[in-house]
């Protein structure tokens, strides 16, 4: 295992990134912030959703095998039991990162999807958001971070 900090770095340092559970109304969508601030930040990000052909005015695929090209880091916007359906196709496609997102509440975070990804070799950062650390982080995300991390939202360790 190894230290948020260092798993959200080597995470950020993907320029490619599909984001899951990307909803064509953003307002109130963790999966929708996640998005725009890696787009902002000038990731290339792919959203994922199985209902949408475009989302954020950008093209939508309805799963990771979709992707032209794959990823190689996925963020899970979902609900969390969707989390492992979500696992098991990254898994089956080599994907070697994924982030389930979480703030308050259970967020996308599923113990079953965690465990699976894991023993499968998958990185897999059980809480918190990208949006907390390094080149994507702004204020509020930091000062997020710290509370979500007395809370344990955010893990210490991956």
């Amino acid at each position: 295992m190894v230290g948020i900090k260092q798993a959200a770095s080597e995470f950020l340092a993907n320029g490619h990134i599909a984001v899951t559970g990307v909803s064509r109304n953003p307002k109130g969508h963790g999966a929708n912030v996640v998005y725009q601030r890696l787009k902002d930040r000038g990731y290339e990000v792919v959203a994922i959703n199985p209902n949408a052909d475009r989302v954020e005015d950008d093209r939508c695929y309805p799963d990771l095998r979709s992707v032209p090209g794959g990823v190689k880091a996925v963020v899970i916007g979902t609900r969390p039991e969707i989390a492992e359906t979500t696992m098991r196709e990254c898994v089956d496609l080599g994907v070697e990162q994924v982030w389930m997102h979480r703030g308050p509440g259970a967020g996308s975070v599923s113990e079953v999807a965690t465990a699976y990804g894991r023993e499968h070799g998958v990185t897999v950062i059980d809480g918190g958001c990208p949006c907390m650390f390094g080149p994507t982080a702004d204020t509020g995300h930091r000062m997020m971070r710290w509370m979500f991390g007395l809370t344990g939202n955010v893990p210490r360790r991956v």
